[in-house]
């Protein structure tokens, strides 16, 4: 909503009095901090906004790991990893420095296999890369303390495009899909996933 502006000539000639040029001054002066907080108001609403629109994108991420955690180790154990440890819930990889260099959506761990699985609401292209990074910093971080198991990783999205889904089949990474309330392992023929 925009200020009114009024035009107003400026009297000239023998009305002109010192009165009449500081009462428009105010009145101009007025409506310019009306504009001001008016301005501000609309800062605060589409900070306000942009908050509310975080929350939800965190949301739909939440609800994506809520679809995700429940039964996924159950899935890969059908195809014989027999995870017996789960970790869900943002596992952190720390650096000698103490500080996060690594976070995991999803851990699946036994004797000899550790599975990190990145969970997305919409899977981009970005995320594979990110996501192949991060098993690197995972290898090296398990290596240096000597600990020599596999390495796999997986993607699971509640929107998985085309693109995004072969460029992970690429990657060696299992892609996880929802199907109704329940996620599934899409593995197409001669798939062998990657290990870091």
């Amino acid at each position: 909503m925009a200020a009114e502006i009024s035009e107003r000539p400026i009297p000239t000639g023998e009305g002109l009095t010192f009165e009449k040029v500081w009462a428009l001054f105010q009145e101009s002066d007025r409506k310019m901090q009306e504009t001001r907080e008016m301005q501000k108001d609309n800062e605060r609403s589409i900070k306000r906004l942009t908050k509310q629109m975080g929350g939800l994108h965190n949301s739909f991420g939440e609800l994506a790991e809520h679809l995700v955690t429940p039964g996924i180790h159950a899935r890969f154990n059908e195809l014989g990893y027999h995870f017996g440890e789960v970790l869900p819930g943002g596992v952190r990889i720390m650096g000698e420095d103490g500080k996060a260099k690594a976070e995991v959506d999803l851990l699946l761990q036994n004797d000899d296999t550790v599975m990190a699985v990145e969970i997305k609401t919409r899977v981009a292209l970005k995320d594979i890369e990110r996501h192949a990074k991060r098993l690197e910093i995972i290898r090296d971080y398990r290596h240096k303390r000597n600990d020599k198991r596999k390495i796999l990783g997986a993607i699971a999205g509640a929107v998985f495009g085309i693109e995004e889904k072969e460029a992970a089949i690429d990657a060696g990474f299992y892609v996880i899909v929802q199907t109704g309330d329940t996620m599934k392992i899409e593995i197409p023929d001669g798939f062998t996933p990657k290990e870091w």
